[in-house]
């Protein structure tokens, strides 16, 4: 598979994202939105946006690699917040918890929203992963077949 970072020379030099990714072969998975939810579906770090960044990021890592992925396979995102100003004041921080889990940034988008399904989410985010055809460890379909709901 093969993958390449699009900067168009017209358009302001990125940071903390990229303009765009040239993806050559690979399978697609749509990653849902994901908020800061545990397992037990409770919001992790509630009332800290950073906090709550690194579960976000963690929990889109897992769906994945359930595929058989890496997060380095996530080529956009969509980032939804409840405070666009208060995102931006932890830009440094959310940066340094990206390079935990990519090499380089998405493509992404950051939109500012009234509210979410959870009352104490701050954030969550939803996007696209492109993982190598190559790749094995992916979710079996003959078993997701057989684990839907007639």
């Amino acid at each position: 598979m093969d993958r390449q970072i699009v900067t168009p020379p017209g358009l302001a030099e990125p940071h903390g994202f990229n303009h765009g990714f040239l993806v050559d072969g690979g399978k697609t998975l749509f990653l849902a939105g994901q908020d800061a939810s545990g397992p037990d579906g409770d919001i992790v770090a509630p009332g800290d946006l950073v906090g709550q960044f690194d579960r976000v990021m963690a929990n889109l890592a897992a769906v994945v690699e359930e595929a058989g992925g890496s997060s380095d396979d996530i080529v956009k995102l969509n980032v939804y917040v409840a405070d666009r100003d208060r995102y931006r004041e932890h830009l440094a921080e959310v940066g340094d918890i990206f390079t935990d889990y990519v090499e380089e940034y998405p493509a992404m988008a950051l939109f500012e929203v009234s509210g979410f399904y959870q009352d104490e989410a701050l954030i969550e985010m939803e996007g696209f992963a492109v993982i190598d055809d190559a790749d094995d460890g992916g979710p079996d379909a003959t078993a997701a077949e057989s684990s839907r709901s007639p």
